[in-house]
């Protein structure tokens, strides 16, 4: 085998959000089989240092930065070390990258909608995508999957509980092949979706007005971003979760159940009809989805340290609390009447939760910020990306109005 047949059978791997918790786990996974994968594209938002970081490590062919500020920066450093990766700017260049020719697999982690049009971009061109984060899916999941339909690609899906649930599944079923090929989950009964219940599961409600962002940010098993784990705080990660599990595996919300597992050893379930329940378990460590969809097919290390049974004391169970968590029962309803909804819950969270962050409105202020807007903002479908954006644009504007109205 000659040395350029071993560089092209790498898979090459472009990492949209490499500086975030995902892009961490991710190149950590990759660091570890230079044999198996290259890098062919990284991009950041504000963390320009690490993001030349990685750059010098990888030595990706692109590197795809938010502003000319920015660009002008990373060009500067990587000039400075003698790296030859090219870097680009805008969300253009994110497109161009996520579905230029050269590219094996996409990792999709950028938080918010910034990541919606790169996401579709690298669908309609037929790569295998591997979705991390929610945004994409919950707004306009439908298209996604048929797109994905229509292109060939393969989406695998890396939350670790839609990831989990992807390996309960029959090996015979596609994300996107529900429809057509809907025999695969006849055999299904129902999806078990687990959730920690956030570090506030126990905190008598009372207490919640005085809840801090510090706070909020602790999560007891996971090492996540700031805006992911206040998600998990108020559950609305477990609401976004639902909408995404009805579109990936083309189910209806009231074959979902959410079950709070503290331990966040099992990551989600699936019961069939004969009565088997069958559970994905590992450790709490998102290199271990990861690595199944960058090693898919075939299964390889993670770096992830393996259960120790003898150590689980219990696994616990229980019903989620709507009253404690609202945010749950708000995304329960934005999938039970579907159309712009979801779009509408996801932006007007995502409104709350900076908010928040901020110190500008209460903890309790979200689940209020996001049910007001579901209220005033409804009805209706999306036919393209344009309506998803115009819906998302009115509903952070009039999320920001309830915001305001909050403060003051």
């Amino acid at each position: 085998m000659t040395i350029e047949t071993e560089i092209h059978r790498k898979k090459r791997i472009c990492v949209l959000g490499s500086t975030g918790s995902i892009g961490d786990s991710t190149l950590d996974v990759i660091g570890r089989h230079p044999e198996r994968f290259s890098v062919f594209a990284l991009s950041g938002h504000r963390r320009i240092d690490k993001l030349v970081t990685e750059c010098l490590r990888f030595e990706p062919k692109y590197a795809v930065v938010s502003d000319d500020q920015a660009a002008h920066e990373v060009r500067k450093q990587l000039d400075a070390n003698g790296t030859q990766t090219n870097v680009l700017v805008g969300t253009e260049a994110l497109e161009w990258v996520a579905c230029h020719d050269e590219v094996d697999v996409i990792v999709t982690g950028i938080v918010g909608a910034a990541g919606l049009k790169s996401t579709l971009a690298a669908v309609r061109a037929g790569h295998q995508i591997l979705i991390a984060n929610k945004e994409p899916l919950v707004m306009m999941g439908h298209t996604i999957v048929a797109e994905a339909r229509r292109s060939g690609a393969v989406i695998i899906p890396l939350d670790s509980e839609h990831n989990a649930i992807y390996q309960c599944l029959p090996d015979t079923f596609e994300v996107g092949a529900g429809s057509t090929s809907g025999a695969d989950l006849n055999s299904v009964r129902r999806i078990l979706l687990t959730a920690s219940g956030g570090p506030f599961r126990t905190l008598p409600i009372e207490d919640f007005p005085r809840i801090t962002p510090a706070e909020a940010v602790r999560h007891p098993n996971w090492s996540m971003g700031r805006k992911i784990s206040v998600d998990s705080a108020t559950m609305m990660n477990k609401g976004l979760e639902l909408i995404e599990a009805c579109v990936l595996f083309g189910v209806s919300p009231d074959h979902v159940e959410v079950v709070i597992h503290p331990q966040s050893v099992i990551h989600s379930m699936v019961e069939y009809l004969d009565g088997s329940v069958v559970a994905q378990m590992g450790s709490a460590d998102m290199r271990i989805p990861i690595a199944h969809g960058l090693g898919w097919p075939d299964r390889i290390e993670s770096g992830a340290e393996s259960l120790d049974f003898f150590d689980l004391a219990r696994l616990d169970f229980e019903r989620p609390d709507e009253t404690r968590f609202p945010c749950l029962a708000l995304a329960r309803r934005a999938a039970e009447v579907a159309g712009i909804s979801p779009i509408v819950l996801n932006a007007a969270n995502e409104i709350a939760v900076d908010a928040f962050l901020e110190g500008r409105i209460g903890f309790l202020d979200i689940a209020t910020t996001i049910e007001r807007t579901l209220d005033t903002v409804r009805g209706g479908q999306y036919d393209c990306i344009e309506d998803v954006l115009n819906i998302d644009d009115i509903s952070r504007r009039r999320s920001r109005q309830i915001v305001d109205t909050l403060i003051t």
